[in-house]
């Protein structure tokens, strides 16, 4: 692996990250802050505690895995897009640089730039609500896999959107929504038999009962489905990346 030009277009995309700091970390941390207000004072001042955990503390995974979606496929989908939407995609495939190296380097960028704002929301999240994490290694898996997932996602959306404003309708018009029906704010358990079925066909209920269990040990389904599931989103995506660089999907054209 060309482990130079792997930093080189990991360092620039981390660069610019820096260079808009107000949007890529600023903007959602106060976003987040602004749902513990509103549904940890609002809302929970009316429902004090579900499962033994006050609702404040209980919804700070689901608004981690909020942001953590949303941040993870906005920053690769923009990252691979702007290269297309400029021309210097061409630079970058005819470059001694593979395929591989080009997926390492966006993604792995994307991922890092969410992982550091999922930890500042929770650093962020101890001034509002007492916090506990009964199992961090698992909070650490899923915070790794979640990210490169999505990122992956993005990375995919960025090659097929034609234009700024598609990069937006997946993370508006769906990851949101079902990051909000997922039991962000509320557990599945709570729903009428039927719901709670239909509810189980959402993917994001997987990403955020698991990621809900490594902080306190509850889980709307068993932690070891939760995981399978993630793993199962990782494949689908990677194949997905894998057919677009061996068809030249969108890349040649």
């Amino acid at each position: 692996m060309n482990l130079h030009a792997v930093r080189a277009i990991y360092r620039f995309e981390m660069a610019r990250a820096g260079r808009t700091l107000m949007q890529s970390i600023v903007s959602p941390v106060i976003s987040t802050s602004l749902y513990f207000v509103v549904f940890g004072a609002a809302i929970g001042s009316r429902i004090p505690e579900v499962d033994g955990i006050g609702y404040g503390a209980f919804i700070v995974p689901g608004l981690v895995m909020l942001s953590l979606l949303t941040q993870s496929i906005a920053n690769a989908s923009f990252g691979i897009y702007f290269p297309r939407f400029t021309g210097t995609i061409y630079e970058l495939l005819s470059a001694p640089v593979s395929y591989l190296e080009l997926v390492v380097s966006y993604v792995g960028a994307a991922a890092t730039k969410s992982i550091i704002l999922g930890l500042i929301i929770l650093a962020t999240a101890r001034l509002f609500v007492p916090l506990r994490i009964d199992h961090p290694a698992w909070m650490i898996l899923f915070l790794l896999l979640t990210s490169v997932t999505f990122s992956l996602l993005g990375f995919i959306i960025g090659i097929w959107a034609d234009g700024f404003e598609k990069l937006q309708i997946i993370p508006l018009l769906i990851v949101t929504p079902l990051t909000f029906l997922g039991g962000s704010f509320y557990s599945i358990n709570i729903l009428p038999p039927f719901w709670k079925t239909v509810a189980l066909f959402n993917p994001v209920v997987y990403l955020i009962s698991g990621f809900r269990w490594s902080f306190y040990g509850l889980a709307d389904v068993d932690v070891g489905i939760s995981l399978a599931m993630t793993l199962v989103f990782l494949a689908v995506f990677i194949a997905i990346v894998a057919w677009i660089f061996k068809t030249g999907y969108r890349l040649k054209a």
